[in-house]
C-alpha cells in the first residue's frame, strides 16, 4: 500500500462551534488556539471587531465570527476561544463558543454550497461538510474578513 500524501489526497480543518452551529477552517490557517483574553477596544470600528490584544508584542484585532457571520454576538466569557489565525499575511484572533476537532478529510467530503445561496453566504463558506449527523461549514477567511489588510 502505497503512501498517502497529505498535500494531495487529504485535508485537515479545525472544527468549532458558535451556539449550536458548527463550522471549520482550514488547518493552515491556524496558528494556535487560546482562552479568551479581554481586548482594548478600538473606536469607531465595524461592530464585529471586539477590540484588540496583545499577543506577545503584536498587536491583533479580535473578530466576533458570530457577528460577523450574521449569528448574533457572543458576549466574550471564559469559556470562550480565540483561534489565532494567519489570513493573507495578517494576523487575526476569532472569538468562537468552543474548538471541537482537527479533522482529516479527503478532498471529495466538502461539497458545493446550494445555487440558492446568498451571494454574501457564497463569499463566507468554500463548502458544506457532513459527517454522520454533523454539517459543518467550511469558512473562506478572506471572503469573511474582506478587509483584513486594512484592520491594521
Amino acid at each position: 500500500m502505497a503512501a498517502v500524501s497529505l498535500d494531495d489526497d487529504l485535508r485537515e480543518v479545525v472544527a468549532f462551534r458558535i451556539g449550536s452551529q458548527e463550522f471549520c477552517i482550514d488547518i493552515r490557517a491556524v496558528r494556535e488556539i487560546r482562552s479568551w483574553t479581554p481586548t482594548t477596544i478600538l473606536p469607531h470600528a465595524p461592530s464585529y471587531i471586539i477590540g484588540v490584544i496583545n499577543l506577545r508584542g503584536s498587536v491583533v484585532p479580535i473578530i466576533n465570527l458570530a457577528e460577523r457571520l450574521g449569528l448574533g454576538s457572543l458576549e466574550p466569557e471564559a469559556r470562550h476561544v480565540i483561534i489565532i489565525t494567519v489570513v493573507e499575511g495578517q494576523v487575526v484572533g476569532l472569538l468562537v463558543d468552543a474548538v471541537s476537532d482537527i479533522l482529516t478529510l479527503p478532498p471529495s467530503s466538502v461539497q458545493p454550497m446550494p445555487k440558492i445561496a446568498s451571494e454574501t453566504t457564497l463569499s463566507f463558506v468554500r463548502g458544506v461538510i457532513t459527517l454522520d449527523q454533523r454539517m459543518l461549514r467550511l469558512l473562506d477567511l478572506i471572503g469573511v474578513l474582506p478587509n483584513v489588510r486594512r484592520m491594521m
